[in-house]
């Protein structure tokens, strides 16, 4: 995975997400908003000929989109060790 980042203003991160799909997009753009972002998108313009941007607003765009990707590595973390619980029984 490679990040660009496209924008970068006080209250604004739009960040180019290459190699990905709706999958990991779909999910920081959840988190953002459980982060109290003002505004949380993402958009592939074309399935095959671009790469996904995600956008954020907020008051620490930065911070915002750093809680929501932590937010992922606890929740897989607790994936993980809930399954490996389920599969000892």
């Amino acid at each position: 995975m490679e990040l660009r980042v496209l924008e970068k203003r006080k209250d604004k991160l739009k960040v180019e997400v290459l190699d990905e799909s709706h999958t990991l997009l779909n999910l920081l753009r959840e988190n953002a908003w459980k982060e109290k972002a003002n505004q949380a998108s993402y958009m592939i313009e074309h399935p095959y000929l671009s790469q996904p941007n995600i956008i954020v607003r907020a008051k620490n765009p930065k911070m915002v989109l750093v809680n929501a990707a932590q937010m992922i590595v606890d929740d897989v973390r607790g994936f993980s060790r809930e399954f490996k619980r389920a599969m000892k029984r």
